[in-house]
Parts: C-alpha cells; structure tokens; sequence
C-alpha cells in the first residue's frame, strides 16, 4: 500500500500564494491517478485538482486558472501551486492516490486564508 506524506500548508492571506507537496512511497508512473482534494467542516471531500500517471491534468470548477497541479517524478512528489487565494480556497487539502480500485489518503493540512 502506497504512503503518503503531505506539508506545505498554513496560513496566508487573500491573494495569497501557497504550494502543497505530498511526497508517495509508490512510483508516480504507475500509480493510475494522483489528486488533491479539499473539505471544509460539514461539508463532504471534494477534489481539487488531479494528475493522471501520463501526466495527464484535471481542475474542478473555480480553481481553473489559479491552482497548478504537477509531478517529479524522480521524487514522486506531487505538487499543488495555489494562486490567488481566496476564502473559499480555505480547508483541509488531501492528497489521494488512485491504483488498481484503491484510494490512499495523505494526513491532510490545514489551509488559512486570513488578513
């Protein structure tokens, strides 16, 4: 079973820039597909963003254009580059990996956004 190990988060301010990493015990190349969700309190584990094991990139709705989802795949590191924060970006942000109909979470971190 894949590990995963998460850091990067905290607080930042609106508008605000913050990069998540989650680094996997699994080779990234073949492990079918490489997430970051998101949950707020009463609220279900949404995904954020996702990278399949060709590379492969998907964003849900509002975070098109200023969440940047990547891999290096020497680390197996995946990588959440979040711009332009806002309230709503605010949460706790898992790292998920998806392989052969199995779903591994990461720890999660907290993500502030304040002034």
């Amino acid at each position: 079973q894949v590990h995963l190990v998460e850091s990067g988060g905290g607080r930042v301010e609106p508008g605000g820039s913050l990069t998540l990493s989650c680094v996997a015990s699994r080779l990234l190349a073949i492990t079918e597909q490489m997430a970051w969700y998101r949950q707020v309190p009463g609220k279900e584990r949404d995904i954020v963003a996702a990278i399949t094991h060709v590379g492969i990139k998907g964003y849900v709705g509002a975070v098109k254009g200023r969440y940047a989802i990547s891999r290096d795949i020497a680390t197996n590191t995946v990588y959440l580059q979040m711009n332009d924060l806002t309230s709503e970006g605010a949460g706790i942000y898992f790292c998920n990996a998806f392989n052969g109909g199995q779903y591994t979470w990461g720890q999660g971190l907290q993500v502030t956004v304040s002034s």
